[in-house]
């Protein structure tokens, strides 16, 4: 797939990629055909309370997580690494805190450039130096460089700026240049942002040709965040998880038809639920908690697709398959839900997306592999999604470079079973859309700010009736002891002082360290 000719950016990056594809193959292990697929779905906006093994009073049901937990095990502590969705995907894909880039914000549109610098060890570029088919379907959101008639990047969000791409022009930093050999997608959020057409590979195949006309989509309280962007002919709001799915299953058939012996990565990055709710009319109507319930209910059936493609191939005994989310429940579905249809997404915690309480970004977190994780399992081990990239590595018997996937840590043991009650991680960090952070030690949790570090409560008239005052109104920052205060209503602040200045302290120690992850002794760099 093309790289643009003459483009300096696209060059350097091919480059980069291709010499750290080769300098890290020498710290893999030989593959095999018994190395297992991995397939990795992730939700996006999904609370802990969306999904009925979480939460027995979900009203949206979900029988398909419900029994991939039963096949599995269930993480009942699991953080995406953010509250919201570019810097959770970075560090998904990169094991790194994307607080470290300086980022702040998410992209929408033609927003970039990629945030993965070239160069950079991926997940799906470890795993292909390992022998491993990638392939990614669904919403990027890590940012692109688009290129206007000139040839010159845009790397702009807005409207303005999507009228000013040359899609004749490839982009230079698409997936497919960070590790996946496959890619079908959006740059950003599906339904939401200014850019409604899709990505193959490195170029818009189908171009938007006209505005979006809003008058023919849904209209209810979860159907309002659709920017007025350009759209393409053959992009439709109301299917676009079911064109993902049918191009993960295709990507499926074909793979494993063509190369059954070699084993694939597939990373499915869904719309669903991210707001607009716009379940397709298969789903309309088929649960009693509303057109978000609905698109609940139709992302478990998603998940539910992707398993039975993997049973019609015969290799789901052989495929290790993780589902999470991206972060905590939306503001406008978590508010509606609990009034029209008294269902909470973020039971039982506090907070909601881009918040630092725990409903913004503790979240479902399930894993089936076969013959090694004991089914219907349950464990209360500390772990984010970084640690993501460091388990695939033992998964594969990969070696990672010290500059690589600085903030994950391997949670195989844990999945085998082997690890026992002792903590894999010694800490957790967490940050916002405004790079606020928090650190998570056991029980104690320190939030180096005041307020959720997101929404504003007193502000939005929404979520005043959930506003609680803060119970130490002089502190600057936050501390709680989950074990005995899960809600987060006691600050601690000034009544622990010691340990509110050791967790300061680590925090920033690992802040200045670039890592929380213990220096590794590969000799393999993770830069060519």
């Amino acid at each position: 797939m093309g790289i643009v000719r003459g483009t300096t950016v696209a060059v350097l990056a091919a480059g980069l990629v291709a010499g750290l594809s080769v300098a890290f193959r020498a710290s893999a292990e030989t593959t095999h055909p018994k190395q297992p697929n991995i397939l990795l779905i992730l939700a996006d906006d999904l609370g802990y309370g969306d999904v009925g093994c979480y939460n027995d009073q979900a009203k949206a049901p979900t029988p398909h997580l419900d029994g991939l937990a039963g096949q599995g095990m269930r993480f009942t502590d699991a953080h995406s690494p953010a509250t919201v969705c570019t810097p959770t995907r970075y560090s998904v894909l990169t094991g790194r805190m994307c607080f470290r880039t300086g980022y702040r914000g998410v992209f929408t549109g033609a927003g970039g450039p990629c945030l993965i610098e070239p160069g950079r060890l991926t997940l799906a570029g470890m795993l292909r130096s390992a022998g491993y088919a990638t392939a990614m379907t669904g919403k990027w959101h890590v940012g692109l460089t688009f290129l206007d008639a000139q040839g010159k990047p845009i790397c702009r969000d807005g409207l303005e700026s999507v009228k000013r791409i040359d899609f004749s022009r490839a982009i230079p930093d698409a997936p497919i240049h960070r590790g996946f050999d496959r890619f079908f997608g959006t740059a950003c959020c599906p339904t939401t942002d200014w850019l409604y057409a899709f990505i193959e590979g490195d170029r818009v195949p189908v171009p938007p040709t006209a505005p979006l006309d809003k008058s023919n989509l849904p209209k209810h309280p979860y159907a309002n965040d659709c920017r007025p962007g350009l759209v393409a002919p053959n992009f439709k709001h109301e299917e676009i998880d079911l064109i993902f799915l049918e191009r993960s299953r295709r990507f499926l058939r074909e793979h494993v038809k063509a190369k059954p012996d070699q084993p694939f990565f597939l990373f499915h990055s869904m719309q669903a639920v991210h707001l607009p709710s716009f379940p397709a009319d298969a789903f309309k109507g088929k649960t009693k908690a509303g057109p978000h319930g609905d698109f609940i209910h139709e992302m478990d059936w998603v998940v539910g697709q992707l398993l039975a493609t993997l049973d019609e191939l015969g290799v789901a005994d052989n495929t290790l398959v993780i589902f999470a989310s991206d972060n905590g429940p939306e503001v406008t579905s978590v508010v509606n839900m609990r009034k029209d249809h008294g269902h909470d997404g973020a039971r039982p915690w506090r907070g909601m997306k881009r918040d630092q309480w725990e409903g913004g970004h503790r979240t479902p977190l399930i894993v089936r592999w076969p013959g090694k994780v004991k089914p219907g399992s349950t464990s209360d081990q500390l772990t984010s999604l970084t640690d993501l990239f460091a388990t695939c590595a033992a998964v594969v018997g990969a070696k990672l470079p010290n500059d690589a996937a600085e903030d994950s840590f391997d949670m195989l043991g844990v999945l085998l079973g082997t690890q026992g009650d002792r903590p894999v991680r010694p800490y957790l960090l967490e940050q916002t859309i405004s790079l606020a952070l928090s650190i998570r030690r056991g029980p104690w949790k320190y939030l180096d700010h005041k307020g959720s570090g997101g929404n504003n409560y007193q502000r939005s008239g929404d979520l005043k009736p959930y506003y609680i005052p803060d119970s130490d109104p002089a502190a600057p920052a936050q501390l709680y002891d989950l074990a005995e205060d899960p809600g987060e209503r006691v600050n601690l602040y000034s009544k622990k002082p010691d340990i509110v200045a050791e967790l300061k302290g680590l925090l920033e120690e690992s802040r200045k360290s670039g890592r929380s992850a213990p220096v590794r002794t590969a000799a393999t760099p993770a830069r060519s």
